[in-house]
């Protein structure tokens, strides 16, 4: 299903009567900060959750009071603790400590970065990372957020909702373009998810960033379903689709292998 934004899921909870309004604005409020609004004054707030000045503030200052936002006096930013919310859903997901050591292992063998994602809405989540050694700056940490049907794991995670489940991914036209090669047209996402679903891999040629390639696979839990995926990246320059390819049997490999791990537990 696609993932509500903060007011919409607001605005649908507030006709449950055991829905506790100001828990899901003080939560609403913590999503709005993100990379692009990174510090922000109590009026950027505001209009970003959609509340009036008064009811931001009280929030704001609870938050501030709890840790989870620090203020200069005029603008608030996301503190440290924070981050304890985010390691809770990663330190009981299964993938997360099952996945590490078979993608250390891909990424010494390829000598490129590997890496986990699992599927949030029409968005992949990265849960787990191993970066190449020779990259000195990994800009893709754990909890970064792109669109599925841009790249290489979520292409693979696609294959596994159904054409109803789809559905809202294209209800709104063209979808986002993130570089010249991203595939928009409802249409050709369709192929692109109906070819992947019949190869078992998917690859990402320069659709989420100029010089980046990657190839992915799925992680199946008991029943078989792709319940999460693994990829491997590498710059365009350095790495042809060729030789993407030819890491695929290495991939599906640690694939198995933590599948495998997950069935077990």
């Amino acid at each position: 299903m696609a993932k509500l934004s903060s007011r919409q899921g607001l605005a649908r909870g507030e006709r449950d009567p055991d829905f506790v309004r100001a828990l899901a604005r003080g939560l609403s409020a913590l999503e709005c900060f993100d990379s692009e609004h990174s510090a922000m004054t109590l009026s950027e707030v505001a209009a970003r959750v959609g509340l009036t000045r008064g009811s931001t503030r009280r929030l704001l200052l609870t938050l501030q009071h709890l840790g989870f936002l620090g203020s200069d006096g005029r603008r608030f930013f996301l503190r440290p603790r924070v981050l304890k919310l985010g390691y809770g859903f990663l330190s009981v997901l299964p993938v997360w400590s099952a996945a590490q050591p078979t993608i250390a292992e891909v990424a010494r063998h390829t000598n490129e970065s590997c890496s986990v994602a699992i599927l949030d809405g029409f968005e992949i989540v990265y849960v787990a990372r191993q970066p190449a050694k020779r990259i000195l700056h990994d800009y893709i940490p754990v909890g970064t957020r792109y669109p599925a049907h841009a790249t290489s794991m979520g292409k693979v995670l696609l294959t596994g909702l159904s054409d109803d489940e789809l559905a809202p991914l294209f209800a709104k036209g063209p979808l986002p373009r993130l570089t010249p090669k991203t595939i928009t047209d409802a249409e050709a996402v369709k192929r692109e998810i109906a070819r992947t679903r019949k190869s078992g891999y998917a690859i990402n040629d320069e659709e989420i960033e100029v010089g980046l390639r990657s190839i992915a696979v799925p992680i199946r839990d008991h029943s078989g379903a792709p319940c999460a995926a693994i990829n491997v990246s590498a710059p365009a320059a350095r790495v042809s689709v060729e030789q993407l390819l030819g890491w695929l049997p290495e991939l599906r490999r640690a694939s198995e292998a933590i599948s495998l791990l997950l069935t077990h537990r």
